[in-house]
Order: structure tokens, then C-alpha cells, then sequence
């Protein structure tokens, strides 16, 4: 039996996705061999409704030198962690030295506004590609993964931190014991531990499985961080939900009995009772779409490209190695893939070894159809490619059904 990794009650598989790549991992042509794949399943904890996948990737195998995604990479996002970084700062602005600790910081798009405004800081993540990058904005940055002993040490060195902040970060790590030991060493008394995350919700009802990857272990409501949170002698303060990569939300914890928690929190909880979001029934509900879904894309581009049209695909992003992999899409249904990150370009997409090119292949010459993998960047990546559409391309997209626009 598989157990929750929070609170060892039992965990009830209720998806699986078949065998998956890591998905960050962009082989070079001729060098696919020896890939490495795992069954990627999604179960629901009977105790404290934590939904999480059955089965763990090493994190070295995820999160190391060569980690190809960059957060500054789309403007959206840049202003996103600009606005985020301004906040913070807001509420430590009274402090007379306050500092500011984000985990998983990439390449720094948020640390640096806060760096810009003289603010002690630090930000930690254990993939030294990014992490050189965020210092070359100015940012301080210790090259480690985040557990209870990285946070002792930054805590010796530096004192305790106001806020602890961490943005698609969490969900990527299993070992939450150590990371809230690690919070309630580094935390002030009264500090804050601030984090956002994909939203199960909003996977829920957008039938959104391509959140469902490696990197991506938890899938968190209000009612799972609240008992996460409490489990770990923590409290759930508020929430806000964001409409940033297809649906997140922000969660603020406190020591328990610290603070009052906002009525964001009563809610979101009420609204995800009277949906009976993490109940058995609504997740098999989820799984029959998701197969729905996977069946309905791969019959659209079989008859497309049987009746001689070409496609693309856009954004080459770690999502969409779930979507190829659990749905069979490889190079003989999808030409390549456009990609802005150059250290994906010339490669293969995991697992479906369809060919990354630039995005400036897309319009030599323009495609038929386009499938959008980047769907969450849609209104951005529309914006930048509205030739293809004056030139009578069509867009495939997959939530939350299959269609074309």
C-alpha cells in the first residue's frame, strides 16, 4: 500500500498517465537511449485529502546544473514576480531590517526587485545555471536544495527571516517534514511562509492534466494546505487565487495561533466543499475527461495529418512532455516544436523525440494548424504570432475540451 508522504494515511490511485520522462530532460538527436521513464499516477490521501502522485523521481534527476526553464522567459510572468516582489516588500516595509528568503528562486525575476530596493535577501535553489543567472541580476543566492539543514545554516548566518517565500516550488518537493522544519527554524516568531502553486481546482475544472508531471508531486486545495499546514504545527492565514499558469493559488501559513486567519480562507474552503473538490467521485470524474480528452486529440491529429495538412506545435514546456507521452503524439503527427529557450532548441522533446526549433521556424512558412502546448501563455503567444492567424492558421488546444480557434 502507498501512503501519503504528509500523513501516512492510505493513498487511492484514482489517474494514471502511462510511462513518463523526466520532463525537463531534452535529449540530443541520436542520443535518446537509455532515457529514463516511471509511471506517473495520481492518488488521494483517505486522511487528509492531499492529492499526490504514487510515485517519486529523484530530485537530482529534476532539479540540476542544466535545468532548462527560466521564469523571466515570459513577460506575463516578469510582471507577475514584479507585483509579487512589491508586495512582499510592502509588508515588510516597517521592519528595520527585514530579510527576505525565496525558495527555488530560478533565475531571480522576483528576488531582483527586492535586491533593487535594498532589501536583505537570499534566495536558494539547488540548479546552479539559474542561480548564476540570478546573481548576475544582483541577487544573492546559496546553490542548495531547501531542508531543514540548509535552513539552520542560512539561519546561523544570516538570522531569521520575515517572509519565506517560494512560487511553483512546493508542490515539487515530497519531503515536506524537513522543508517545515527547515520554515520553523528560519521564521521570525511572527514571520510568514508565503506560497503559490498550481491549484487543483483549476486542473479540476479546466481538465488541466498536463499539471500532472514529475516535477509537480502535491496538488494543493485550501482544505489539503490547511491540514498540511496544521499538521506541521502551522496555520493557514489566507489565500488568493491567481490566474497565472493556468490557475494557482497563493497560500499564506503562520505558527499556529500567530495571526487570524482572513475570511479568503473560510471561503475558498466552503466553495471547495460545496464542489466536493477532493472527493473520490469528482476525481473519477477527472479521470474519465482526461482520457475523453487524450482520445478526441489524438483522432484530430491522425485525420489532420492523414488528410496531408501540417502541424506544429508551440512551447516546448514541461506539460506538454505529458500530453505527448500519455497521448502518443511524436514526429508523425507533429512536424516540431517552437521553443524561446535556447537550451532546448536543436533538441528533442522528452519521451515523444519530436524536434525543438526556434520560434522563428514557425512562420518558414507558416503551418495549417498549431498545437498550442503553451496554452497557459495563450493570450501572449497569440499576440506575437497573429500572422499565422491572418494567414488562416487555426490553433488546437485541449482544455478544457478539444477544440480549435
Amino acid at each position: 500500500m502507498t501512503i501519503c508522504r504528509i500523513c501516512a494515511g492510505p493513498l487511492t490511485e484514482f489517474l494514471d498517465l502511462g510511462a513518463q520522462p523526466n520532463s525537463d530532460a531534452f535529449p540530443k538527436p541520436g542520443e535518446t537511449e537509455g532515457e529514463f521513464f516511471f509511471r506517473l499516477a495520481v492518488g488521494r490521501c483517505g486522511s487528509c485529502t492531499m492529492v499526490q502522485l504514487m510515485e517519486e523521481v529523484p530530485r537530482e534527476r529534476m532539479f540540476h546544473e542544466d535545468y532548462p526553464y527560466h521564469s523571466s522567459g515570459s513577460s506575463v510572468m516578469r510582471e507577475h514576480f514584479e507585483a509579487t516582489a512589491r508586495g512582499i516588500l510592502a509588508t515588510v516595509a516597517d521592519d528595520p531590517d527585514p530579510f527576505v528568503v525565496e525558495i527555488g528562486c530560478n533565475d531571480g525575476v522576483m528576488l531582483a526587485t527586492v535586491a533593487g530596493a535594498g532589501v536583505r535577501h537570499l534566495g536558494v535553489d539547488p540548479s546552479a545555471g539559474v542561480a548564476d543567472r540570478a546573481r548576475a541580476k544582483g541577487v544573492r543566492v546559496r546553490t542548495a536544495f531547501f531542508e531543514e539543514e540548509t535552513a539552520l545554516a542560512i539561519a546561523a548566518a544570516e538570522g531569521r527571516a520575515d517572509v519565506v517565500y517560494a512560487a511553483n516550488t512546493l508542490c515539487h518537493l515530497p519531503y515536506l517534514e524537513s522543508i517545515f522544519r527547515g520554515l520553523d527554524a528560519l521564521l521570525k516568531p511572527e514571520g510568514v511562509f508565503v506560497f503559490e502553486d498550481p491549484y487543483l481546482g483549476d486542473i479540476v475544472e479546466r481538465t488541466s492534466f498536463d499539471q500532472i508531471y514529475d516535477e509537480h508531486f502535491y496538488f494543493f486545495t485550501a482544505r489539503s494546505v490547511q491540514s498540511m499546514a496544521h499538521h506541521y504545527g502551522f496555520e493557514l492565514v489566507d489565500v488568493l487565487r491567481l490566474p497565472v499558469h493556468g490557475g494557482e493559488v497563493r497560500y499564506t501559513l503562520a505558527r499556529r495561533g500567530t495571526r487570524v486567519p482572513t475570511a479568503s480562507v473560510a471561503e475558498l474552503l466552503a466553495d471547495e466543499d460545496s464542489k466536493d473538490l477532493a472527493e473520490p467521485v469528482t476525481l473519477e470524474r477527472f479521470a474519465a475527461e482526461v482520457r475523453r480528452t487524450r482520445d478526441e486529440l489524438t483522432a484530430l491529429l491522425t485525420r489532420l495529418r492523414a488528410e496531408g495538412h501540417r502541424v506544429v506545435a508551440y512551447g516546448a514546456t514541461a506539460k506538454s512532455a505529458t500530453v505527448a507521452n500519455y497521448c502518443g503524439i511524436g514526429p508523425e503527427l507533429i512536424s516540431f516544436v517552437c521553443d524561446s529557450t535556447p537550451a532546448k532548441q536543436g533538441r528533442l522533446t522528452p519521451g515523444s523525440h519530436i524536434p525543438v526549433r526556434t520560434p522563428d521556424a514557425f512562420g518558414d512558412p507558416y503551418p495549417e494548424y498549431a498545437l498550442l502546448f503553451a496554452w497557459n501563455h495563450a493570450e501572449e503567444i497569440m499576440a506575437k504570432e497573429q500572422k499565422f492567424r491572418e494567414r488562416g492558421g487555426r490553433w488546437i488546444l485541449y482544455t478544457p475540451d478539444v477544440h480549435m480557434v
